[in-house]
């Protein structure tokens, strides 16, 4: 992540006025969605006063009619925000998400296209105050976009998409082929490679499939939001964008069957009854949606007011979950035997979690940036089962505990001690974007419970913790809220698509000041965090 500041004087050039301009129209657009809550601050740079988050104010909330009004109004005015920000004449700006903070703030992620060719790791954020005034732009790559031609040398598939390609420092003309498959384990494949289009050099790769009252098999008996249909019951949540839960029947296409029942009692506990596993996954993603809405002001996975959709009984003893942004859906195996769906809370909200993350920073999902988005469904998925507060189900730091996917009892991840998992890094070293994502996503599993918790041994919901840091050094934690808060604001408003750990310890670090000031404890807490897992 880069910092790029305009300055802040009465004689900015015509260009950073106009973007000032737009950026108080974007602000009007989104005032008023804190009405009573926005914390005012007359300097429109002051963040010496700390400010506390009661609630989730601090962090934008956007409900989806004026996030759609405002991205409108963004995009009305691109092509003045591109002049503001001194692209180049063939370069436009394609506006995807503004967030107003309770500062005032207001930040407006984009796209970016070269002579109408998306560009890859070419996003941006610009960020400016209440008054109208640009602080700063985060942007995923600091290379200027300019390729000598945008007609190909080489040939490729038919199915192939014209680009350019950024991520890889200098921009270059490239092609983008999507091949579709299976993975060993029977997780559908659909792997995105980037070839030079002059030279046929392969560029980069990546799997964009992103794994990870009812009688339920893991939170005991939950109520659930249903519709009443001619028929009797379905499980259509209409409280909660709409979401529905799909029997696949052991398919692995389509959507199968809405889940219907005559008498509104679901499943019986069991994973031999089919239902249950739609009550896990139904409650599930229930309990993520009040989460984001209630302790991040977000109005559903996209932030606009839809919801996504689960699919249970996917395959035959599949052992995995998995999320797909082509479907905007959540899809959920049975495991061995197909007795022991994996639709515990947890999982459930790290497979919306990741649709999250792709309607934000939308981190690439290979080396350190695809550990981030790995670690941020991990991080935000334990905050939900916290907040869930089911007692049959209590809030822990291990990831996928009651699922049993190793067969003996042990959970998938430790986010006190990730290599405590055999494969996990506890903390970061160069060679760490070299292994699997969901292994190099330990640094930033293990930096969330030292920077809620703290170091040392402790107990918390019965299960003991002993966490260490790389130096030596002894933490102690903000608490849980105070940290998903910060990671939540870093992901959604400063983040980019090719973040590394060193451009996250930055991200936190602006959240943290947003949020708490720039004297405050909680950024010092964030920064000597970040040490304790040698991200310094």
């Amino acid at each position: 992540m880069n910092l790029h500041t305009t300055p802040h004087n009465s004689r900015a050039p015509r260009t950073t006025r106009r973007l000032a301009a737009l950026a108080a129209t974007a602000a009007m657009v989104v005032a008023g969605v804190q009405a009573g809550t926005a914390v005012a601050t007359p300097d429109d740079d002051a963040r010496s006063t700390a400010v506390k988050p009661a609630t989730a104010a601090a962090l934008g909330v956007n409900p989806s009619a004026q996030r759609a009004t405002a991205i409108k109004s963004a995009q009305a005015d691109a092509s003045s925000a591109a002049k503001a920000l001194k692209l180049g004449g063939q370069e436009k700006l394609i506006a995807r998400d503004v967030i107003k903070d309770a500062r005032g703030t207001v930040h407006t992620r984009y796209e970016r296209t070269y002579d109408g060719l998306p560009v890859l790791g070419g996003d941006l954020v610009t960020h400016t105050t209440a008054s109208g005034k640009l602080k700063s732009v985060d942007k995923a790559t600091d290379a200027k976009i300019a390729v000598a031609s945008t007609t190909p040398k080489l040939k490729a598939a038919a199915s192939a998409r014209k680009v350019i390609y950024a991520g890889g420092g200098s921009p270059v003309l490239a092609w983008e082929t999507v091949k579709k498959g299976v993975q060993k384990d029977g997780t559908p494949s659909r792997v995105h490679t980037i070839t030079d289009a002059t030279t046929g050099k392969k560029l980069h790769s990546y799997e964009a499939i992103e794994t990870g009252t009812g009688n339920s098999q893991y939170s005991g008996e939950v109520e659930l939001t249903t519709t009443k249909s001619d028929a009797g019951f379905e499980l259509t949540d209409g409280e909660r964008g709409g979401h529905k839960t799909y029997d696949l029947n052991q398919g692995s296409s389509g959507t199968g069957d809405l889940v219907t029942d005559d008498d509104d009692t679901w499943g019986d506990g069991t994973g031999g009854d089919r239902q249950t596993a739609a009550v896990d996954a139904h409650y599930g993603a229930a309990k993520t949606w009040d989460f984001y809405k209630t302790a991040l002001g977000r109005d559903g996975i996209a932030g606009d007011g839809k919801a996504a959709y689960s699919r249970v009984h996917y395959g035959e003893n599949y052992v995995n979950a998995f999320w797909d942004d082509s479907c905007f859906c959540m899809t959920y195996g049975d495991g061995e035997g197909n007795k022991a769906a994996l639709t515990s809370i947890d999982v459930a909200a790290h497979e919306m979690t990741h649709g999250l993350t792709s309607a934000t920073a939308n981190l690439d999902y290979a080396g350190e940036s695809g550990g981030l988005n790995e670690a941020t469904s991990d991080i935000l998925g334990a905050s939900v089962e916290f907040f869930a507060d089911n007692a049959s189900d209590a809030g822990d730091y291990l990831i996928g505990e009651k699922i049993d996917i190793n067969g003996d009892g042990t959970p998938l991840r430790y986010m006190d001690k990730p290599s405590k998992d055999g494969n996990s890094a506890d903390f970061w070293d160069e060679n760490l974007g070299n292994l699997d994502v969901h292994y190099s996503s330990g640094v930033a599993n293990h930096f969330f419970y030292l920077l809620a918790e703290g170091s040392g041994k402790k107990t918390i919901n019965g299960v003991e913790y002993d966490s260490a840091t790389s130096d030596g050094s002894t933490l102690t934690g903000i608490g849980r809220e105070k940290a998903y808060q910060i990671w939540y604001k870093a992901l959604s408003v400063y983040m980019t698509s090719t973040t590394d750990y060193a451009g996250a310890r930055v991200a936190t670090e602006k959240a943290a000041t947003d949020l708490f000031g720039a004297d405050s404890e909680e950024l010092k807490a964030v920064s000597a965090t970040w040490t304790g897992v040698n991200v310094k």
